[in-house]
């Protein structure tokens, strides 16, 4: 299975839901999960745009990524669903996946782009989507391996 990429416009200096990512990244065993901060530029959509441009090209030197944008327009899954579709992709490519910040996402991201992902209907912080779906990709690997966490 195929590594897969976080970035993220912002830092998350919550310590409180660092520390539940902290745990959920201790139970990540396969795909293993990295996470990329970039700078927000006060919701200038080129600024950010470009910040996450350039760490996409750094993660794509060594080969082709699938980029998935974090949006409240895009796929919605049941958990179950999540893990077939993300153990099917990741098994074909490397998947980045992208938050961007309190504005969305610039033009050319959205153009570079190969899939949208919604994690609800509801609107989160974008600190909360960045910890959601890492339990959600844990929870994946979980059901994948028929681990009675999902239960």
């Amino acid at each position: 299975m195929k590594d897969l990429h976080l970035i993220v416009v912002g830092k998350l200096n919550d310590k409180n839901i660092a520390e539940l990512e902290r745990d959920y990244f201790k139970r990540l065993t396969s795909p293993i999960l990295t996470i990329h901060e970039v700078r927000s530029h006060s919701e200038n959509l080129e600024k950010e745009a470009k910040e996450v441009s350039i760490k996409l090209d750094e993660i794509e030197k060594s080969e082709k990524v699938f980029i998935v944008l974090l949006t409240e327009k895009g796929k919605q899954f049941e958990s179950r669903e999540f893990s077939i579709w993300l153990s099917t992709q990741a098994e074909r490519q490397k998947i980045v996946f992208i938050i961007g910040g309190a504005s969305g996402h610039g033009k050319n991201i959205i153009e570079r782009s190969h899939f949208k992902l919604s994690l609800s209907e509801l609107t989160y912080p974008h600190k909360l989507a960045r910890l959601l779906l890492v339990e959600q990709i844990y929870r994946a690997q979980t059901i994948k391996a028929n681990h009675p966490y999902n239960k």
